[in-house]
C-alpha cells in the first residue's frame, strides 16, 4: 500500500511560538517566549542551564502542553498533523530507545508505524554510519552511536523541520563535525533546522542565526553575525612603535585601553577614528584591526543577568 503523500520543501513554513508559556505549580519554566525558526537557514537556540530550551523543544514536539500559547510547525500543532514524522523529526533524548532492539528493528518499528517504505531504513543507517552495527543491540551502544541511531530516527520521513537538542553529545571530533555538515547541508535544501546546544565554539561553525532565551524569556532572535559584531567584548587592536605616546589619548576621548601583548586593545571606540587620532599626535601605525566578539563573549554578556546557577570566582 503507498504511503501518505509527503509535503514538498516548497510547501515548508516555519516553526511559530507565540506567546508560549509553561508553569510547573510555582516555576515558570518558559515565559511568554515568541520566535519564529525559518526554512533555508541553521538556526542555534542558546540559553543558559535551566532557562527553558528543553522545555520549549519538548513542546514544539507535543509532549509537554503549554500554559498558555501556542507553537506549531507548518501552521499546525503537532498533535493535528497528519504525518508528523513526514513533517518534523526530532533528536532531543538519545537513549529514549528501547535497549533490547537492534538499531534496525528500531528503525522498522518507527517506519512502518508511520507507512514509510521499509528501504528507508537501511538509507538512514548508511547516513548516519551504523549500518554496519544495525543488527546489535540499542542497550550497548555509547551515548555517541545513540545519538547517530537518534539522528536516524528523526531523518525517517524525510522531514522538511528539524529539531536537535544536544546533538553533539558524546560525540569524537569528526562526528561532531559530520553532525555540523549534516545540519548545514539539511538547511541549504530548504529545510527548517533548529538545534540547541552549549558548546558555543560549535554553534558559531553551525548556526547562521540564533534565538537567545534566558530564564524562560526570550532575550534575542538574529543572526550570529549580528549579535557578535554588537557586543562590547569588540575591541581595535592597535600596534605602534610609539604606544607610550598613544595609550592615553583614547581615554581622555572614552574609550577603554589595555595593554596585551605589546598591542594595545581599544574598546569604545571605532577603527577610524583610532586612525585619526593616531595621524593626529602624530604616531605611526603598524596594525589597526578591527577585532569581533566571540559568540561565547556575545552569549555570556546578554545572559549575565539570567543565569540560575553560577558559581564564585576564585
Amino acid at each position: 500500500m503507498a504511503g501518505p503523500p509527503v509535503p514538498t520543501l516548497s510547501a515548508m513554513t516555519f516553526i511559530e511560538a507565540q506567546h508560549l508559556t509553561k508553569r510547573y505549580g510555582e516555576k515558570v519554566a518558559v515565559d511568554d517566549l515568541s520566535f519564529t525558526v525559518r526554512p533555508g537557514i541553521v538556526t542555534g537556540f542558546l540559553g543558559p542551564n535551566g532557562s527553558g530550551k528543553s522545555t520549549t523543544m519538548r513542546m514544539i514536539m507535543g509532549l509537554d502542553y503549554p500554559t498558555g500559547g501556542r507553537v506549531t510547525v507548518n501552521g499546525k500543532q503537532y498533535h493535528d498533523l497528519d504525518w508528523p514524522l513526514r513533517e518534523i523529526g526530532a533528536l532531543l533524548e538519545a537513549k529514549a530507545i528501547h535497549p533490547g532492539r537492534s538499531a534496525r528493528a528500531h528503525l522498522r518499528m518507527l517506519a512502518e508505524a508511520n507507512r514509510i517504505p521499509p528501504r528507508r531504513v537501511g538509507e538512514v543507517l548508511e547516513l548516519v554510519g551504523l549500518a554496519s552495527v544495525a543488527g546489535q543491540r540499542a542497550g550497548k551502544f555509547s551515548l555517541g552511536m545513540a545519538q547517530r541511531l537518534g539522528m536516524a530516527a528523526a531523518l525517517l520521513g524525510d522531514p522538511g523541520v528539524l529539531i536537535c537538542d544536544e546533538p553533539v553529545n558524546g560525540l569524537d571530533p569528526d562526528g561532531i563535525r559530520w553532525v555540523r555538515n549534516l545540519l548545514k547541508g539539511l538547511a541549504a535544501e530548504g529545510r527548517t533546522v533548529f538545534v540547541s546546544s552549549h558548546l558555543m565554539s560549535e554553534m558559531a561553525l553551525t548556526a547562521d542565526e540564533v534565538v537567545v532565551i534566558g530564564r524562560g524569556r526570550f532575550l534575542a532572535q538574529q543572526p550570529v553575525a549580528e549579535l557578535t559584531a554588537r557586543s562590547a567584548a569588540r575591541f581595535v587592536r592597535v600596534r605602534s612603535p610609539q604606544l607610550d605616546r598613544l595609550r592615553a589619548a583614547p581615554d581622555e576621548h572614552g574609550a577603554e585601553t589595555d595593554l596585551e601583548d605589546g598591542a594595545l586593545t581599544v574598546r569604545g571606540m571605532d577603527r577610524e577614528a583610532i586612525g585619526d587620532l593616531a595621524a593626529s599626535l602624530p604616531v605611526t601605525l603598524h596594525e589597526l584591526a578591527a577585532e569581533t566578539a566571540s559568540l561565547e563573549e556575545a552569549f555570556m554578556e546578554l545572559t549575565e543577568q539570567s543565569i540560575e546557577y553560577q558559581g564564585a570566582d576564585r
